[in-house]
């Protein structure tokens, strides 16, 4: 069976479950257990010879022997027992429930789809495609809410490319969602490095990926997509590329050469507190640390300060931030004051609207360099691409496409940065591409990074307007961003009615 015959047949069967009231997220989570333990049992057999991290009582044959009632407890006591297990086994299976309904239902996807092929001598490329396909519709899945851990790939692609990672590199995503750009830099790698030595090639599986996620059933699902690709730990003990827990707890201690994150949107971070009288208050976590520049509950300026400190001298990072890192004051000023003097600020690429399953977000990708301490400021031009004047993106009739980012990729020149040649003019005012000098930053107000230059052709020409399910989607977006930021003031106002 061919393997886009394997994924389909896989895809039709979630559809079965689906009538049983199985969402995407739940389809994939239970596909991965069940892959992890079939491919775990098929090294232990030639040509592989490996000794399994899966205990014998809870190994693959285990379930494929079981039917009916017995199947199911066998099941939910397997999830259980390796969910306590440490290591890679731990990662996957921690806090694992069985989701399924019927009984007869499991039998069929472990007896006649996953138990039928042999998946470890299918190549990475082409089991971590399909896992990566089965992650993008769970992403679309909105009633879900999984799309605000998935990256659109040809932005991820277009983002890497710029970056250009190398063998040697330690490589760090502090919010991976399901490994996205972990698996990009990868790929990069594998494609533009082909003569790697044995030891490079081992380093680039065990040693050269980090990543870490808040969200469990998130991180194990990014511990498998990670394992389909050949990357990290196969459960004998090796390193793990994973680590599950809050990325801004603390300076973790290590150093990257390159760190590549699209840190999660939305709101402050508060915890709820319930008092004795029934009374709900919320408490802002403000996140002190001696590392960062300045103290706020901005989740998205607190990941920009974890990344500076990740980097090691000269790493390059490249974030994806909403704009209001670009223009809030206060800390905000703050914290892009300190950029621009202490790191190289080099590009900024101004994203278009619809790109994420996320409503209402408008994004930025800001790339920057840690250099070490200076007098003087070490941003000395800032570029700035804009992607979203005059361009109109949807995720179903028209997705952005890794070609759309061919120019800001020519442009951004990864060869030499340092020697860039400016797309706009007085002459050619639609230019896309222009710097602006570090004096010319710091002396706008608050330090605002939040420029344009383009003129709005739908402001002045009717038939220049783009489709009008374009514009009720946008409408939809300005509205929903916009909600957000008063959602945010309000909650801020009435903090301070509490406190007086």
């Amino acid at each position: 069976m061919t393997p886009a015959a394997i994924v389909n047949k896989l895809w039709n069967f979630c559809n079965v479950l689906r009538d049983d009231g199985m969402s995407y997220g739940d389809y994939v989570e239970q596909l991965t257990y069940l892959l992890f333990l079939k491919m775990a049992d098929e090294r232990t057999k030639p040509p592989y010879n490996q000794a399994s991290s899966v205990p014998d009582d809870y190994a693959w044959p285990t379930l494929v022997k079981k039917d009916g009632d017995d199947l199911f407890d066998h099941y939910r006591h397997t999830l259980e027992a390796l969910g306590n297990e440490k290591g890679l086994l731990g990662l996957i299976f921690n806090k694992s429930q069985n989701k399924f309904q019927d009984p007869a239902k499991l039998r069929r996807l472990i007896v006649d789809l996953i138990d039928k092929e042999n998946w470890s001598i299918m190549s990475a490329d082409l089991k971590g495609d399909a896992y990566e396909g089965l992650l993008e519709k769970n992403a679309q899945d909105t009633k879900s809410g999984a799309g605000q851990y998935f990256t659109p790939r040809p932005l991820i692609d277009g983002i890497v490319d710029a970056i250009t990672p190398k063998p040697g590199d330690a490589i760090c995503d502090p919010a991976c969602g399901t490994g996205g750009f972990l698996l990009a830099a990868h790929d990069y790698i594998v494609k533009h490095y082909t003569l790697m030595s044995k030891e490079e090639r081992k380093a680039l599986k065990g040693e050269t990926f980090m990543g870490c996620e808040l969200v469990q059933s998130t991180a194990r699902l990014c511990a498998m997509n990670l394992m389909l690709h050949g990357i990290g730990g196969n459960g004998d003990g090796s390193r793990l590329p994973l680590v599950v827990g809050d990325s801004l707890a603390g300076d973790p201690g290590d150093r990257y050469e390159v760190v590549l994150t699209n840190p999660p949107f939305g709101k402050k971070s508060s915890t709820t507190i319930v008092a004795e009288d029934g009374k709900v208050s919320k408490e802002k976590e403000i996140i002190e640390r001696d590392d960062f520049w300045a103290t706020t509950s901005n989740k998205q300026l607190n990941f920009l300060q974890h990344v500076k400190t990740l980097l090691k001298q000269h790493g390059r990072a490249a974030v994806v931030v909403p704009d209001n890192v670009l223009f809030e004051g206060g800390a905000g000023e703050t914290i892009r004051r300190k950029l621009l003097h202490e790191c190289d600020v080099h590009t900024l690429l101004r994203l278009p609207t619809g790109l994420f399953y996320a409503q209402g977000v408008k994004a930025n990708v800001l790339f920057f360099d840690r250099k070490p301490a200076s007098e003087t400021p070490w941003t000395k031009k800032l570029w700035i691409y804009d992607l979203r004047t005059n361009q109109h993106f949807t995720l179903k009739t028209n997705p952005l496409k890794r070609s759309d980012l061919d120019e800001f990729v020519r442009l951004y020149n990864p060869a030499n940065r340092h020697q860039r040649t400016a797309t706009w003019s007085d002459e050619t005012p639609d230019g896309r591409w222009r710097s602006y000098d570090y004096d010319e930053l710091v002396a706008r107000d608050k330090a605002s990074l939040d420029i344009f230059w383009l003129r709005d052709e739908s402001l002045e020409d009717s038939d220049s307007l783009p489709e009008p399910g374009v514009i009720a989607a946008e409408i939809v977006q300005d509205l929903t961003a916009a909600l957000e930021q008063f959602r945010t003031i309000a909650e801020d106002l009435d903090e301070k009615i509490e406190e007086e």
